[in-house]
């Protein structure tokens, strides 16, 4: 099997109903998955859940101090990516950012874009509280369940 056929494969699957198809000639075998991305009704329904970060404690052993130190994270609670994609923090180029560090944010608040094939995944808040800091460039690539921002409640 050669490119241009698998690319004939790969539109045929785009224009079918089909999820995924498995192909075998010989000893080739491809297998053609449709990607799971929600479009963004469906993000809205099941919004981001936000989860608290956890901390650290150091062991005895790793100094005298009697007080373990705190992390400059404790207290904030973590606002993570549900899908894979490109992280854009603005609905245009040319608009302002949809939030910024020190920013109060509400629940349901859209807080970035996530464009997964070609669709732009509105990404909202699931509390409310305070921007502490946003942890992807505009443009950077995530993945499923990376950190985008630390939000003091």
């Amino acid at each position: 099997m050669n490119l241009k056929e698998i690319q004939q494969l790969i539109d045929i699957i785009n224009k079918s109903d089909l999820d995924e198809a498995t192909i075998e000639e010989g000893d080739f075998k491809i297998t053609l998955k449709r990607s799971s991305v929600k479009p963004i009704a469906e993000i809205k329904e099941q919004p981001v859940v936000a989860q608290p970060v956890s901390q650290a404690v150091p062991s005895p052993d790793q100094g005298t101090n009697t007080e373990p130190p705190k992390p400059a994270t404790e207290g904030l609670t973590e606002i993570r990516s549900p899908i894979v994609g490109t992280f854009y923090r603005a609905p245009s180029p040319e608009a302002g950012d949809f939030v910024n560090i020190n920013d109060r944010i509400e629940n349901g608040q859209v807080l970035c874009i996530i464009e997964a094939m070609k669709l732009m995944n509105e990404i909202e808040s699931d509390l409310s509280g305070t921007i502490v800091e946003i942890l992807v460039e505009n443009g950077q690539p995530v993945e499923y369940d990376q950190v985008l921002f630390l939000v003091k409640p």
